[in-house]
């Protein structure tokens, strides 16, 4: 297999996100499979390659590039024009188009619908994101009735329903980074995630969601928003409950419900988390990387491909369509 260069725009500071994370987790298993190799290009970091000294060496014929990072896909996938390139699609919504060369590995099966749709000559693939075997049921003892992480939750979350909770329950709100994530879920009865309302104001896709899926790893009872990658794992009234139902009344009621044992506990089934487990997705990316290592072999042979679907293309199809219709109408008549 060829070489991969995850591109990332730096390892620490501003870019320090989930979305960081997540992608450092693929390179590890990625690495278990073929050589791959971490490379920035905005910010240099110390026995980190720089995209800029790779591209000046040339020589490049046996390596694939991995972009990811979403606002600056449109620049690098012009910047690598010539080159192997890969998109590990996370969030949807910004808006750009790629070139049908270029095959598409996306985190959640709402992304890459959203991709069949938009790019639907390119190559697709599926590979959800790792989560650890750490995160578990432990069986300990949860004293936390209720737990929130401030970051993303919604102002009807922070300042309606959890000051509503407080007065009747446990409820403790994450607002830093907390270093046993593990830990802190299994001691927690309820988790509460509700983000529709921050990536509305970002323009762009939930791409996964990994606390929810986490926590009801963690054996949480969850309520949670169900909004873009979420929709892939979460079944309200089955694995969880859609949070922000209609009333605040009806919502506190469903909450202390599960809080003081009245109401069922929630529980993640073991067959669903299987697919996010380390074997499945190394499993995953062993077929994926060979069939576009094959695709990559191929494709300076492709002479005819086929005509992508442009907005230009979109209204010649409908003015086509409308013709016909006319011209159908007038033989009727």
């Amino acid at each position: 297999m060829r070489k991969l260069y995850f591109l990332l725009p730096g390892l620490g500071g501003k870019f320090v996100c989930g979305g960081l994370w997540a992608e450092l987790k693929t390179i590890k298993l990625v690495q278990e499979i073929c050589p791959a190799t971490i490379v920035t290009y905005k910010q240099r970091e110390p026995n980190t390659l720089f995209l800029d000294d790779i591209l000046s060496q040339g020589d490049l014929g046996q390596v694939i590039f991995v972009i990811s990072w979403g606002f600056d896909i449109p620049k690098l996938a012009k910047k690598l024009q010539g080159y192997r390139v890969i998109y590990h699609a996370h969030s949807t919504g910004y808006g750009f188009d790629l070139p049908t060369a270029l095959p598409i590995v996306c985190i959640s099966r709402n992304t890459m619908g959203y991709w069949g749709q938009r790019s639907p000559h390119s190559l697709l693939y599926y590979l959800p994101n790792h989560i650890s075997e750490d995160f578990s049921d432990l069986g300990l003892v949860r004293d936390i009735d209720v737990l929130v992480q401030a970051r993303k939750s919604s102002h009807y979350l922070l300042k309606q329903l959890i000051p509503a909770l407080q007065s009747q329950c446990n409820v403790k709100v994450i607002d830093s980074y907390v270093e046993d994530l593990t830990g802190i879920f299994n001691r927690a009865k309820v988790y509460l995630y509700d983000s529709a309302e921050y990536w509305a104001q970002q323009g762009v896709s939930e791409g996964f969601g990994l606390q929810p899926m986490e926590a009801m790893a963690c054996g949480c009872h969850v309520f949670s928003s169900v909004n873009g990658g979420l929709s892939d794992y979460l079944d309200p009234g089955f694995n969880c409950e859609k949070i922000a139902g209609y009333a605040l009344d009806y919502d506190c009621q469903r909450i202390l419900g599960v809080v003081k044992g009245s109401r069922q506990w929630r529980r993640v089934d073991p067959n669903l988390l299987a697919e996010y487990r380390r074997e499945n997705i190394l499993e995953r990316l062993r077929v994926i990387l060979l069939d576009i290592n094959e695709f990559f072999d191929y494709h300076p042979s492709f002479s005819q491909t086929i005509e992508p679907l442009t907005q230009r293309r979109i209204a010649w199809l409908k003015f086509k369509s409308l013709l016909t219709k006319v011209k159908n109408k007038f033989k009727s008549s």
